[in-house]
């Protein structure tokens, strides 16, 4: 994990170097500026942006320069510049920032600092506008280039990396619910929970590489031809934490059921382990971009050890749990692209065959 995020931090690097020294030279040598500071800061500004969200940050960033811009010239052309001018021309500003778009972030951060500019600025120089702006575009749309043409991101590597700890968490929990059953402690099923609660952190990391794959294979060339990959394997994981939340409740259920010491049949664990393989059959087939032909097949195995674990005769939480059973499953069937009434309805029908005996072999 500290190499994969190394070797992020590194092309990120990159990336900001290589856009901060191309804006430089264009706003010097091409546009004249002599001293183009902040082409090189809106350049990194963009570059240092969250994955993902830096088309909307180069947007924010030039609406919040010229309206800083309009903002400060206003001002300074009716209350002029000085100590306490430039005190209510940066208060104003930033009023107006923040009624107009309701919270904090690049534009508030841009009209404050663009207005700050122009008030105390303004007396000793003149024409501080159109350099300003100039500078806030090339630095901008270079930063730009540089993530989507000159060192694009890989969106498969990016999503493998993150998809990577959420998908061997989630099927190591599974089996540790699944061992809390067969050995009866309910403290492991507890910490089976506990675990899956604690998720949120690499599901966030995950969602933002999503956000950042989305961004790459959108606006970088190089990278159209896994549109279609990073679209399935969006569709993957939005279900599959649906598929986290649903083992949280299993984990529960489980522990509940070995604290009151009901009667657990030997079809419940192992639906459970079952659904563990799905999982980590999934990820070798969403990674590899592949049919989800066995992760179907372990899916439908659990839902048929359910079954039948149901028609054996099962007290209240045991019920819970085969219950929860197929819900995590008829998710995880989502997750390889069913819609949910076909989910349901396959999770249903093998249920059902496993309750009148019917067996799926695992592959």
């Amino acid at each position: 994990m500290r190499l994969r995020q190394l070797e992020i931090i590194a092309l990120i690097a990159a990336q900001a170097g290589l856009a901060a020294a191309l804006s430089w030279w264009l706003a010097s040598t091409l546009l004249g500026n002599p001293n183009p500071v902040f082409a090189p800061t809106a350049a990194v500004g963009t570059i240092a942006a969250a994955i993902g969200q830096r088309t909307r940050r180069t947007v924010e960033l030039l609406f919040g320069v010229g309206l800083g811009i309009a903002i400060g010239d206003g001002l300074v052309l009716l209350i002029g510049t000085g100590p306490w001018q430039t005190g209510v021309i940066v208060a104003l500003a930033i009023g107006v920032a923040l009624g107009l778009t309701g919270r904090g972030g690049t534009v508030v951060s841009q009209v404050g600092g663009t207005a700050v500019l122009i008030a105390t600025l303004s007396s000793s120089q003149q024409n501080l506008e159109l350099p300003r702006i100039v500078d806030a575009a090339t630095g901008s749309l270079v930063g730009l280039l540089v993530v989507a043409v000159l060192l694009p991101l890989h969106p498969l590597r990016v999503m493998r990396r993150a998809a990577s700890p959420v998908f061997d968490a989630l099927a190591g929990y599974l089996r540790e619910a699944e061992a809390a059953m067969r050995t009866r402690e309910a403290g492991r099923a507890v910490r089976a929970m506990d675990g899956l609660r604690a998720m949120g952190p690499d599901v966030e990391r995950l969602r933002e590489a999503l956000s950042g794959a989305e961004e790459v294979v959108t606006v970088a060339p190089a990278r159209w031809h896994w549109r279609q990959h990073y679209e399935r394997y969006a569709h993957g994981v939005a279900h599959l934490t649906r598929a986290i939340t649903d083992s949280q409740n299993l984990a529960r259920q489980s522990a509940t059921m070995v604290e009151y010491g009901e009667k657990i049949p030997d079809h419940l664990p192992d639906a459970v382990a079952a659904l563990a393989d799905a999982v980590q059959q999934l990820q070798r087939e969403v990674g590899a971009d592949k049919p989800h032909d066995r992760t179907r097949r372990h899916i439908l195995r659990a839902a048929d050890e359910a079954g039948r674990a149901v028609e054996g005769g099962l007290q209240n939480f045991a019920a819970s749990v085969a219950t929860q059973v197929r819900v995590t499953a008829s998710d995880l069937m989502r997750a390889t692209g069913c819609s949910v009434d076909e989910a349901n309805q396959q999770v249903r029908q093998m249920a059902r065959r496993g309750g009148r005996g019917g067996r799926v072999r695992p592959s």
